[in-house]
């Protein structure tokens, strides 16, 4: 397993790779384990830093996700999800041929190991609301905002709820250069 980490706008990044694909993307802490990157983590770095600077829309790092054959399938249809749109838990569960399936595909999408780049922080509730998001829901947003979607205010929180989460991490950031 190959381990490496990255600062971003929304914190702190972990990245996991075998040698087939990145494994696991997922936001941490500052507390890390030993870094051990391979070429596939330095890529995936690269990708993840075009995305947040606005130069990256999609990705093409290779992946190596494990789950069950419906949590992998519900993970396709979430990477066929364009940037700057959204869909529904029930599209994906329609995209599965499982339209009764919205609570099922809702707990895929929770287990979704790979963050962003897989990104199932475009998905929302079919009556437009925000649902919950590993990350957390400010982090949620931010993406969403960064990609262009435009949403009304969801579940309390604004875009400068957003602003402030964002400045508030890069305040932090400045003492860890």
């Amino acid at each position: 397993m190959f381990t490496d980490y990255m600062f971003s706008p929304l914190g702190w990044i972990e990245i996991k790779a075998t040698e087939q694909g990145i494994c696991q993307v997922i936001f941490c802490g500052a507390d890390q384990q030993t870094v051990k990157p391979n070429h596939i983590t330095g890529q995936c770095k690269g990708q993840l830093a075009e995305y947040f600077s606005g130069q990256r829309h999609s990705f093409d790092v290779p992946l190596d996700a494990k789950g069950t054959d419906f949590q992998r399938a519900v993970w396709a249809c979430l990477m066929q999800i364009p940037c700057g749109e959204t869909a529904t838990y029930l599209d994906i569960a329609k995209m599965v041929n499982k339209p009764k399936g919205s609570q099922a595909v809702g707990g895929a999408n929770g287990r979704n190991p790979i963050s962003i780049i897989v990104p199932c922080h475009r998905i929302i509730g079919s009556n437009g609301a925000l649902t919950g998001y590993a990350g957390g829901i400010e982090r949620k947003l931010w993406l969403l905002k960064h990609e262009g979607v435009r949403l009304n205010n969801q579940q309390g929180v604004s875009h400068r709820d957003i602003d402030k989460v964002t400045a508030l991490r890069q305040s932090k950031a400045q003492f860890l250069n």
